[in-house]
């Protein structure tokens, strides 16, 4: 290649990035649809705002002209009957969405590989999300009997895990897409963010460090970043055991309100590890509320923080109501994915941990005859 050519080769270059088109057009057709007019919201890390609408044509065509559109591929949301399309629109974009009946499940998208990878993410998690809605729905029935009832929760757990699997894939295979940030953040029915435990903390720093590469100019990058401070900060602070001589927990009861292990200092506490969903919950607890009954009045206070590795929260509240659970019932609803799980290294349900009023774990996995003795001690 001579000199002549590399420079005109060079020179096309530089005037194709340096005068990236700032405008953007969304066009597509709504078909089988009731409403009037479309919306559009910008999204970012701090707020999300209509900036547009439109009217539908009489052959529910639409048409949107932006302006001031980042290089970067940036979030929107197209708000069509009240149900929301994410879009991830960068400037010089020509991008057409169409839909025919119900909008979410049906769209189709053209123009933007982003915006296609964000679609291919998303219907299959909001039909999921819808499925977790019917059952939480039927398991709230007052004439289910108790086989059905077990049958529904364990429903439920399958579909919640399935869904957990299928985005954890999507993020790990679509990593250094902007898709992938908006499929970390998502969360379902009832619960708190799927991937929001200090145990996924890998997952938002994979992503992070592939975005960062790929686009590193992104409004997204830096609140992803300080997610992750967040998350190193909970751990370091929950690793450290040399103080309490136990790794501390804070989790929410079923009225939503947050309680903190450590809260429970000078008390002996026994941290108990289980499930609504197993068989035997029913039979423990019953066996436990007698010794909890017997030193209530003990000189030395005798508290249990019981930590619930259930998905369902419909099958957790119902289990302590039912049980009449005295004591301090908790969970973040995230099962066997809880941090919980890997600060105390359980593997197997039933399991807990007993502390002494000076904050030390001195015993594992102790029932019956041998808590009670073991209490005779702590207690007196």
């Amino acid at each position: 290649m001579n000199r002549l050519t590399l420079g005109a080769l060079l020179a096309a270059a530089l005037l194709a990035t340096g005068c990236r088109s700032t405008k953007a057009t969304l066009a597509g057709r709504f078909a089988g649809s009731e409403a009037r007019s479309v919306y559009l919201e910008q999204v970012t890390p701090l707020a999300q705002t209509i900036i547009d609408s439109a009217a539908l044509g009489p052959d529910g065509g639409y048409k949107f002209r932006l302006k001031d559109v980042a290089a970067t591929p940036s979030l929107y949301n197209l708000v069509c009957n009240g149900e929301r399309i994410p879009l991830l629109i960068a400037g010089g974009d020509r991008l057409t969405v169409n839909a025919v009946g119900s909008v979410v499940r049906n769209y189709t998208v053209d123009g933007s590989e982003e915006t296609e990878l964000l679609r291919q993410f998303y219907q299959p998690y909001v039909a999921g999300a819808q499925k977790l809605d019917a059952i939480a729905a039927q398991f709230a029935r007052q004439d289910l009997a108790e086989a059905q009832r077990k049958a529904l929760g364990k429903e439920y757990t399958a579909e919640y895990f399935r869904i957990r699997r299928e985005q954890l894939r999507f993020i790990i295979e679509n990593k250094a897409s902007l898709a992938a940030v908006y499929a970390l953040y998502q969360r379902l029915p009832g619960d708190t963010y799927l991937f929001n435990g200090d145990s996924d903390v890998v997952y938002f720093r994979t992503v992070a460090e592939a975005i960062k590469e790929r686009y590193p100019e992104s409004p997204y990058l830096q609140p992803l970043l300080g997610e992750i401070a967040r998350m190193d900060a909970r751990i370091s602070l929950t690793s450290k055991v040399s103080e309490m001589g136990y790794p501390d927990l804070e989790l929410h009861d079923i009225y939503g309100r947050k309680i903190r292990l450590s809260s429970l200092a000078g008390k002996v506490v026994l941290i108990d590890f289980w499930s609504a969903e197993a068989g035997n919950s029913n039979t423990l607890n019953a066996e436990l509320k007698e010794t909890y009954r017997k030193y209530a009045d003990a000189p030395t206070s005798f508290e249990v923080y019981q930590v619930s590795l259930d998905t369902s929260k419909a099958a957790w509240i119902t289990a302590v109501q039912e049980q009449r659970l005295p004591w301090i019932s908790v969970s973040d609803l995230r099962g066997r994915a809880s941090a919980a799980v890997g600060l105390y290294n359980i593997s197997k349900l039933p399991a807990n941990f007993l502390i002494d009023k000076n904050g030390t774990l001195v015993a594992k996995d102790i029932y019956g005859k041998s808590l009670e003795r073991k209490l005779d001690e702590l207690t007196r």
